[in-house]
This record gives structure tokens, sequence and C-alpha cells, in this order.
């Protein structure tokens, strides 16, 4: 009896860490996002407000996420954090903000949900992929970083996600940058 429990137990431990994908190996595409999406809403709340999230990649140690997140906006405090596989998450500074009289801290900072989303900035990364391909000729590009730029003013409508993607082996990056709805600003390099 007490060698089946154990045997229970250790199957329990693998299963439970063998199964999913850190968030430092997961792909840089929608599916793979929309992965670390979640694990930020499992780690932060689904109400979670952020001031800056980015997520870039490194070969040797994978997806390396950055962000500045408060679960209480009106507090006027944040805290900034980074995530990579050796560190787990850490946070690394307590932000205080400032924001102008009869104002709410909450116009200053997005939430994931419908408007902005790692499922989106998944797919536009597989889209900047795919015209660097065709225009520039350019085999499997590389991802390096994406992230959301939310303005300081607080104006949705000028809110974008930007992708920096490189050739495989180095070289020039890539830059684009989109609105909300996934239209392309500009591409610059």
């Amino acid at each position: 009896m007490k060698v089946s429990k154990y045997v229970f137990m250790l199957m329990l431990f693998a299963l439970t860490f063998s199964c999913g994908k850190s968030m430092s190996k997961q792909s840089a595409d929608k599916e793979g996002f929309t992965a670390i999406e979640k694990e930020l809403k499992a780690k932060f709340g689904n109400n979670a407000h952020y001031t800056d999230l980015n997520i870039s990649y490194d070969k040797s140690v994978g997806n390396m996420i950055g962000l500045t997140v408060t679960d209480a906006p009106e507090t006027l405090k944040m805290g900034s954090y980074v995530f990579s596989e050796h560190t787990s998450w850490k946070q690394n500074s307590e932000v205080t903000i400032e924001i102008p009289k009869g104002t709410k801290a909450k116009d200053y900072m997005f939430q994931l949900d419908d408007k902005i989303n790692l499922t989106k900035l998944g797919e536009l990364v597989e889209k900047s992929k795919e015209q660097l391909t065709t225009d520039k000729d350019l085999k499997n590009p590389s991802f390096k970083m994406g992230f959301i730029k939310y303005p300081k003013n607080g104006d949705i409508s000028k809110a974008e996600y930007i992708i920096k993607l490189e050739p495989q082996n180095g070289g020039t990056s890539f830059s684009f940058y989109y609105k909300l709805n996934g239209d392309l600003i500009k591409m610059d390099y």
C-alpha cells in the first residue's frame, strides 16, 4: 500500500509539471501568446491593470516578460515585474504613479480584454513574419520583441502593438507598428 501511494504521488507530481509549456517556452504566435495571457491572468487576476507589458525572446533563455501592473488602480501603486525561465516572477520595484487632478488612474492603464490582448499580438507576429517572408524574401524571421504601447495620456485610440523581428542569424531588425484593430501603421528597419 505504501508503494502504491508513493507511485501515485510521483505520477501526480510528474503530471503537474509536464502538462503545458512554461511561459518561457511558448511560441511567438497566437496560440503561444494566448497561453501567456492566461498565465498572466492566473498570476495577477482578470481585473489587473497594466501600464507596460512586453515579451522579448532570447535563444538561450526563451521568452522574458516585463510588466507594470496593479489590481487596485485607485491606490496609485503598481508593481514592476519580470519573468524568465531562470527567475520565474520577480518584482523589481514598486511604482507610484502621478495623475492629473480630477482624473482616475485606471484611465491611464489598460486591461487584457477584448480591446487589448496578447492573442491579437500573437496574430500580428504571425502576420509580420509572413510579410517579411513575402516582401523581403527573408526566410524564417525570428521574433525578438512584442509589446503594447499605451499612450501616457490614456488615449486608447493611440495605443499600438509593436513587433520587432530579425533574420534568424541576426542582422537588421524590422519593426512593425499596428493599430489595436490590426491595421498596419508602418514597418521600418
